[in-house]
């Protein structure tokens, strides 16, 4: 489909692209993966032709239809929703229009034989529009829609009324009922709450088409791709398989690599110790001269930027109050919505809770009525002395100095910590050597995220409130703030969609939905594992479910580990007897095996054929354990479904259960 052969590309004086060579397979689920800057958009715009390469050759099979979704805001107007999503098949429409066209016609008078001819290319204008999928488009459509968030009220929303985020969300839509042949997805899901992105990774997953998708979501990234390319100093590498996979054999390299990268700089200092030894002497002249030209052409051995773990201390914010804010019977209205109404909610300290829950739920009117940034309608919000705030959302951004270097941004702040420990810090946040000497103003946005981060933590409040921090972060940027917030001593509430980081730092679940904020002891994993169905039960179902909410509410995380312990319990018991059978099962059919390996062996001797009678006995001996191998081999399948049986069983009665 589409074939890149010895590709390079430069901006200015940087290589972005180095001999880039790949192809892309109709089948292909590519992840494009590497630091911002390397390159990946780069990639896309010479695909789409609005760029040329700089040397070597790109091929698109000209049949190819290509769906494009970039990382900017398009400009999408004059229709409704619905309507912008129908309106994406020019073959459609022309079919649409001509069918039009012959219904005026056939409504005319006009002779037998014009209009036997208007209904034989009629009646081909339907085969070809029911080929295209014309007659199920607009059910496609509302499928799409309704897993992209859009309710019933909103398709009839104009496009341009819709606020960036949701217009992306159109033109994703756009191109998923559309069926490319490929589809370049960059960031996609930037804009999406954590109910489409969970929708879009499924369909994803099933979509028949190949894609090439840029994303730092990891979780995402390792559900949807089978093919990793990494883009890293120009160079591109090419990995089957999904992300976990490509980060274990990317560890693998990079140790390989430093192993060679540690072997030529202790060529180059030999080298060198003998050109600075000879250089002043005659008779050692060629030598030096050969010396020379031989460090002139050695390729050097590049690492990445992020090669090396990140450790650093952070200063220790003041311990605090054991509650640090408490919201009694909050109300909060915009214009005729009431979001919350008599909602109640307490963060103690040592809370690590994740906001999750559909766009406009109020994720970050709730945050910020914690931090104090709006006011509520109703009720009462009480910080307890000795609390100090750091709060973080996107126009945070616009309260850096342009004209400051990213090192006077920090220092100002940083009061009695020491140079040191700041360098040390900002060296962590990836502002490395010279690189704290760049003016603010031309920062990237994911430099200016850190750098915004980076401050609220030298500050040491002691209660975080952060809203979508990971929102411009590449992937190395995204570990220098998990490392920082596993370092960070105080309490946390943070809205993100970016599963990993949840299950890395958090230890409550704040789901807000429907005007309530419901509280889950666990990471996201926990909450996908134990109770999301049952807060779907709940939300389904009557007085009684509303009951066992406000009952699964109050569940504490110890109850959590003694039901949890419990069902190991139950689990194990029934288990076991099935593992034990796995286990004798697998080392009857290692011995079958080692048995049938040795009658090869003896079959494929010389002599073996020249006794006939030793021939038939061993012939006999590997039919009947090679049909022993087949009976047990379809034991071990029966007691690995069993097995598999039980766990599902013990899920789903997890899920139903009435605690």
């Amino acid at each position: 489909m589409i074939s890149f052969s010895d590709v390079t590309k430069s901006i200015g004086k940087v290589d972005i692209l180095k001999n880039v060579s790949f192809h892309l397979r109709p089948d292909d689920r590519v992840g494009l993966v590497g630091i911002n800057g390397a390159g990946k958009t780069t990639i896309f715009r010479l695909i789409l032709r609005k760029e040329a390469p700089d040397s070597g050759t790109i091929s698109i099979n000209k049949h190819t239809r290509i769906g494009y979704l970039p990382q900017d805001i398009l400009e999408l107007k004059g229709k409704t929703v619905l309507q912008q999503v129908l309106d994406v098949s020019a073959d459609l429409k022309e079919i649409e229009e001509e069918l039009e066209e012959i219904d005026r016609g056939l409504s005319k008078l006009i002779p037998e034989s014009e209009a036997m001819a208007l209904a034989s290319r009629q009646s081909h204008l339907l085969e070809e529009f029911e080929r295209l999928g014309g007659y199920d488009l607009e059910a496609r459509a509302l499928k799409i829609l309704a897993g992209l968030g859009f309710d019933d009220e909103k398709l009839e929303f104009p496009v341009e009324n819709l606020s960036g985020g949701w217009i992306m969300r159109v033109a994703l839509a756009r191109i998923l009922l559309a069926e490319p042949d490929c589809l370049l997805l960059d960031e996609p899901t930037n804009h999406l709450d954590m109910e489409s992105l969970l929708w879009f990774e499924n369909y994803l997953a099933s979509f028949p088409s190949a894609f090439i998708l840029i994303s730092h979501d990891r979780v995402f990234l390792n559900n949807v791709t089978k093919r990793i390319f990494e883009l890293e100093n120009g160079s591109l590498y090419i990995l089957e398989g999904n992300y976990d996979f490509y980060i274990e054999k990317k560890k693998e390299r990079i140790n390989h690599l430093l192993s060679e990268y540690k072997t030529q700089q202790a060529r180059i200092r030999q080298i060198e110790e003998f050109i600075a030894r000879n250089r002043s002497r005659k008779d050692r002249a060629r030598q030096v001269q050969s010396r020379l030209k031989i460090l002139e052409n050695m390729p050097k051995i590049e690492l990445p930027r992020e090669t090396g773990t990140i450790h650093f201390e952070l200063p220790a914010p003041d311990r605090g109050p054991q509650t640090l804010v408490s919201l009694t019977n909050i109300s909060k209205r915009f214009g005729g919505k009431t979001l919350f109404n008599n909602l109640n909610f307490t963060i103690d300290r040592g809370d690590r809770i994740a906001f999750i829950g559909p766009n406009g739920a109020g994720k970050s009117t709730l945050l910020k009525i914690i931090a104090g940034e709006i006011t509520i309608d109703e009720g009462e919000r009480k910080v307890s002395p000795g609390v100090k705030i750091g709060y973080y959302s996107q126009h945070q951004l616009e309260n850096l100095n342009p004209e400051n270097t990213v090192l006077q941004e920090v220092s100002q702040i940083a009061e009695d910590i020491p140079s040191g420990v700041v360098r040390s810090l900002l060296g962590a946040f990836l502002f490395r050597d010279d690189e704290v000497f760049k003016l603010v103003k031309v920062l990237s946005g994911g430099e200016q995220s850190r750098l915004s981060l980076c401050k609220l933590l030298l500050l040491r409040p002691n209660l975080l409130l952060l809203d979508e921090p990971t929102n411009h972060l590449d992937i190395p940027s995204r570990d220098v703030l998990e490392e920082a917030l596993l370092n960070y001593q105080g309490t946390i509430c943070l809205i993100t969609h970016d599963r990993h980081l949840i299950n890395k730092v958090a230890n409550k679940v704040l789901v807000v939905h429907d005007g309530l904020a419901e509280l889950f002891p666990g990471n996201y994993s926990d909450y996908d594992t134990l109770w999301r169905k049952r807060l779907k039960k709940v939300k389904d179902g009557g007085e009684k479910n509303r009951q066992l909410s406000n009952r699964v509410r109050r569940i504490d995380r110890k109850e959590q580990k003694r039901l949890e312990a419990e069902r190991r319990n139950r689990l194990y018991k029934k288990k076991k007897p099935l593992m034990d059978e796995l286990g004798r099962v697998e080392s009857k059919l290692d011995r079958l095996n080692e048995t049938l390996d040795d009658l090869a062996r003896q079959l494929a001797l010389q002599e073996t054929y020249e006794k006939p009678d030793i021939f038939r006995e061993l012939h006999q001996k590997y039919l009947r354990t090679k049909a022993e191998i087949e009976k047990y081999t379809a034991k071990w399948e029966e007691t690995a479904l069993e097995l598999e049986a039980v766990e599902e069983e013990f899920k789903e009665t997890l899920i139903n259960s009435d605690f």
